[in-house]
């Protein structure tokens, strides 16, 4: 090794580049040192940031510099790295289950992964959210309110205030960035419900997908629910995926192959790099419909007779295991069963037959998505880092589901298009329910069960059966009070701030340059002492507010609005035109009463009152306001790729595209003109299409025939076919439709459709009603070929590629019968005809009104 010269040897011109060398270097000196561990300059030497700035800024260059490099001394820039022995952290969070329905909180649903991690550390029995799944992700990613950072609603009712633009902003970085930039390594599987709607296609941007939120790596789907058997909106960091295509039905499931992608990724992170912690957040799409677990599942759940003896029994048992197992506080108190559901005893053998198989496959769903659960945690196990594993299991991000009727659906899609089957209706469906021949869901009297002792369901934030949901924490090398239950009041946007407490790293003031907004949440981590097993909540007030019903708590008391009607109602649910003036509020004393089953507000106005203002003053300071529970939000005016075009053209194949960058054919008049060229020998196969087995609409050639089909919710298809197959060459084939608009109700009017081949009509056909609101969500807009299910099975299987050639494919759309102004004064009308429910008497809900059915 060459020795460097001495300073008397070097030459002047060299001892003056050497001095302006080290003018330099000291120049780039951060305002604030970061602390590095190992030797400075080695290749091993790590930084951790140590101030309220990230990224970190660049430390100082700890070398030497001279004009010639056999004189200088190299040194490497440190790493980025966590403090010390910082944990691994896996957050996982399920969807839509009840407090009830896991056996870790008095559940008679089997959930032993649950049970292991609250047996190994904490099990939280007032641990709440926000009453609607992307609220509450966003708040559990951010720390903060979710009106905060825009998501006041689900993603796909997103308005134009910022309490409601499903846009999570720069000032309120998320969990995954934070840590990124601290050097955890971050990943994301499964549900993505916070990118907002329009940006939900594989062209992005991707600022606000979880590789542009601070996650090295996404396996997921993007949007509220999908299929579990053929996931049409999955993805691969932005890459749209089909790994089921191919595969035999019922042999691929997602919930599999996440966990699958979860454990592959913690163990190649553990090889390749194993001192760098790591953050996964694992959030799979169970429990929400559709309810698709495997048979093997089914057939385990089925043969433990769970369910059989009805669903006021199964709350009695569920309440008698909590009490066992002092889940809920000795002295609450099971509410009556409400007038507004149907009693066991009122059920025929067939219904009773139904509605049991249907909370068969949801338990069974529950206990699968659990086990697979299980896998990741066992992986973690393999590898040797459980001690050193921070696991957040919360078990659901709302309370359990409502959104599937009174007596269940095998179509989740037809309740959002305001429809309804009896139970007769669904009779049929039984042997396959929970298959992908169904988008199932469960009657809502089981829901109610799913949520003992607590009142009410998912979308109701005035109600502990809307937001209270069971979690468990373990951390071998912190917690050891293993078995522990705390009954603290806290709430989703303390989990952000109890990573970083107990990771050892001050909330940032600062990242990317932007300044942040100081985080809501409060730590936890005082809990985790055995000492402490009984200290007071740090979480003193908290608000809740979900499309008009809205709480406020504080020190142990809680002001509730009365659901002016119930969320199984849907689109026809008449509700208060004044939101802020127009709903009747409870008051309970949850020390006492913590069920919320003795209302106080008679006789303790003045603190009713109290509380109220507080609620102003919290729904102010959250950007809340402007109240809205209106179901106009569906249809309001968005950004995005498709705002105000009222033409979109395509000149070849491509596939994935949400709604929401789509061309819209609902509740308008519309011309597709398709100018495609036959090959010799023919061709078959999609042209484009939207959605799929449960509704949608494709336009296609079928054994060389031209064909438009109207999916209507998978209940009626109603073809436009034409007769002769198309001869090799040039073709232009054109559907038209006219939509004829009558009657009161702005959606799902009738029209006429003609189809025809080079300027000659082949078929015309009319109807008397469309599909009203949406397509199947979780389908996309795919041209020349198609994705996810087919429109109609009887005519072909996905992909169903197209074997000619695509020219151009052009869409002219005409203007919509239902805008934001035309629904407002719909729903006014609504309102109008049901004034009785905008003062309704104390936990009772209205009657529902009739659903509208194909």
């Amino acid at each position: 090794m060459r020795a460097s010269p001495s300073p008397a040897r070097v030459p002047g011109c060299a001892r003056l580049l050497s001095a302006l060398f080290a003018a330099a270097a000291f120049a780039i000196l951060p305002a604030r040192a970061q602390e590095v561990r190992g030797t400075p300059g080695a290749p091993n030497a790590v930084m951790t940031p140590q101030g309220l700035q990230l990224p970190a800024p660049t430390p100082p260059f700890t070398g030497a510099i001279m004009p010639n490099a056999v004189d200088s001394t190299s040194a490497w820039p440190p790493m980025t790295m966590p403090p010390g022995n910082a944990p691994n952290v896996l957050l996982i969070l399920t969807d839509d289950v009840g407090f009830a329905a896991p056996s870790t909180f008095g559940g008679v649903i089997p959930t032993p992964t649950l049970d292991r991690v609250a047996q190994a550390g904490l099990r939280y029995t007032q641990f709440h959210t926000t009453a609607l799944c992307s609220p509450t992700r966003a708040a559990l990613l951010t720390g903060r309110n979710h009106h905060q950072v825009g998501f006041g609603n689900v993603s796909e009712l997103a308005t134009g205030y910022p309490g409601y633009n499903s846009i999570i902003p720069p000032e309120t970085a998320t969990i995954g960035r934070i840590l990124q930039q601290i050097g955890y390594g971050t990943a994301w599987f499964g549900k993505n419900h916070n990118t907002p709607a329009w940006e939900a296609n594989p062209v992005g941007p991707f600022t606000n997908w979880p590789i542009g939120l601070g996650f090295d790596y996404f396996y997921g789907f993007v949007g509220g629910d999908t299929s579990q058997w053929q996931p049409g909106n999955l993805f691969r960091n932005t890459t749209p995926i089909h790994p089921y295509v191919g595969a035999a039905p019922g042999s691929w499931n997602l919930m599999t192959a996440m966990a699958d992608d979860a454990i592959a990724h913690i163990r190649t992170r553990t090889e390749l790099d194993p001192n760098r912690p790591w953050f996964i957040h694992f959030a799979p799409g169970a429990t929400h419909a559709p309810h698709h677990p495997t048979q093997e599942w089914v057939q385990r759940i089925e043969a433990m007779n769970l369910f059989n003896d009805g669903w006021e029994r199964v709350r009695e048992r569920i309440f008698e295991n909590q009490r066992r197992l002092g889940v809920i506080p000795a002295n609450a108190q099971l509410p009556p069963w409400p007038d507004f559901l149907p009693r066991w005893d009122s059920l025929s053998e067939a219904q009773k037959r139904l509605v049991i198989r249907q909370v068969n496959v949801y338990a069974a769903y529950l206990a699968y998505a659990d086990a697979e659960i299980g896998r990741v945690v066992a992986e973690v196990d393999r590898l040797g880092l459980t001690d050193n594993t921070l696991i957040i299991y919360i078990s659901g991000d709302n309370g359990s589901s409502a959104e599937g009727s009174l007596n269940g659906t095998p179509n989740e899609v037809m309740y959002f298009n305001g429809v309804a089957m009896t139970a007769e209706q669904q009779m049929p469906f039984i042997p396959v329910w929970g298959t992908d021949r169904t988008y199932n869901h469960m009657a809502v009297p089981w829901t109610w069960a799913f949520g003992t002792p607590y009142r009410w369901t998912k979308q109701v934030a005035s109600h502990f059966g809307g937001t209270r949901n069971g979690m468990a924490i373990s951390w071998p090398a912190r917690i050891t009070d293993r078995g522990g239950i705390r009954n603290q009041f806290h709430h989703v946007i303390d989990i952000v701030p109890t990573i970083l407490d107990l990771i050892g790293m001050p909330q940032p003031n600062v990242v990317n340059g932007i300044a942040q907004r100081p985080m809501d949440g409060v730590s936890m981590a005082y809990t985790f002492a055995r000492e402490n097993a009984n200290a007071p909540s740090t979480r003193r007030t908290q608000y809740f507010e979900i499309l008009g019903n809205r709480a406020i708590y504080h020190d142990g008391w809680i002001a509730s609005t009365t659901p002016a009607s119930p969320p199984w109602v849907g689109l026809t649910a008449p509700l208060p035109s004044d939101v802020m003036h127009g709903y009747r509020w409870e008051l309970y004393d949850t020390t006492a009463d913590p069920a919320q089953a003795r209302d106080l507000a008679a006789e303790q106005p003045e603190r009713l009152r109290m509380m109220q203002d507080l609620f102003i003053m919290e729904a102010t300071r959250n950007q809340v306001f402007p109240l809205n529970n209106s179901g106009a939000a569906m249809v309001a005016q968005r950004p995005g790729p498709a705002a105000g075009r009222r033409q979109f053209v395509y000149t070849g194949p491509s596939c994935c595209t949400q709604a929401n960058a789509a061309p819209n054919i609902l509740n308008r008049s519309f011309r597709i003109t398709a100018e495609i060229e036959v090959p010799q020998g023919g061709a078959n196969g999609m042209l484009v299409t939207q959605g799929g087995r449960f509704a949608g609409w494709g336009f296609y050639l079928r054994e060389g025939r031209p064909v438009f089909t109207m999916n209507l919710l998978g209940a009626e298809y109603v073809k436009w076919d034409g007769q002769q197959a198309l001869p090799p060459g040039s073709h232009t084939l054109v559907f038209d439709f006219v939509l004829t608009p009558q009657g009161p109700i702005p959606f799902g009017h009738g029209g006429t459709g003609t189809l025809s081949v080079n300027g000659q009509q082949v078929a015309r056909r009319s109807l008397p009603h469309t599909t009203p609101i949406t397509f199947a969500w979780d389908e996309t807009f795919d041209v020349g070929m198609d994705m996810g299910t087919p429109v109609d099975d009887r005519d072909y299987q996905v992909p169903f590629n197209f074997t000619g050639r695509i020219g151009r494919i052009t869409f002219d759309m005409g203007e919509t019968t239902l805008t934001p102004e035309v629904m407002i004064r719909f729903l006014n009308e609504m309102q109008a005809r049901g004034r009785d429910v905008e003062r309704p008497a104390p936990g009772v809900a209205p009657g529902t009104a009739p659903a509208r059915r194909n």
